[in-house]
């Protein structure tokens, strides 16, 4: 493992303090079927309705969602913290057993869309820019699905938390 200098450090225990949303991004196509969490996901515009992934690019995944050209953004419940571990890669469950754990569907083109999640955002990969240690993936997206309920999952501290909706008065 590398070393970081300062600045980098002081850069990753910054973002460690940035709530951010927890997603699996999924794909299927010609490199097969995948998936892989990630926090770095983000609104682009509503003109079209664009999305912007980051994916490390030592990342084995990284080619295959750029092969397949295509991929779903699934939003996760705070229940679904053991779907974030096992598609992070921390439980040590091979890729194709991760989608035999949960109840997956199938959306456009075959994509694997997460049943129960609060959001599923299916689309195409319009554009990749190398940046740094990331490719950057502006994703037009086809299919959106919204989830009425359920609480959220996010990220903060180097560590996964529910976040409870709020209660709406009557």
């Amino acid at each position: 493992m590398t070393q970081l200098d300062p600045k980098q450090q002081a850069f990753r225990n910054a973002m460690a303090h940035m709530t951010t949303a927890v997603n699996v991004i999924t794909s299927n196509g010609p490199a097969g079927r995948c998936g892989i969490t990630a926090t770095a996901v983000c609104s682009v515009t509503d003109s079209p309705p664009s999305l912007m992934v980051c994916v490390n690019r030592n990342s084995a995944l990284n080619p295959v969602f750029k092969r397949n050209g295509q991929l779903c953004i699934n939003v996760l419940c705070g229940e679904h913290e053991e779907v974030a571990r096992h598609f992070a890669g921390m439980t040590g469950v091979e890729m194709e057993q991760r989608f035999s754990l949960h109840p997956w569907r199938d959306g456009q083109d075959a994509l694997p869309v997460l049943d129960g999640a609060l959001a599923s955002l299916q689309g195409r990969i319009t554009e990749v820019q190398e940046v740094g240690t990331h490719s950057v993936m502006l994703v037009q997206l086809d299919e959106i699905c919204v989830g009425e309920h359920g609480d959220s999952l996010v990220y903060f501290s180097r560590g996964f938390h529910r976040l409870q909706r709020a209660v709406q008065a009557a």
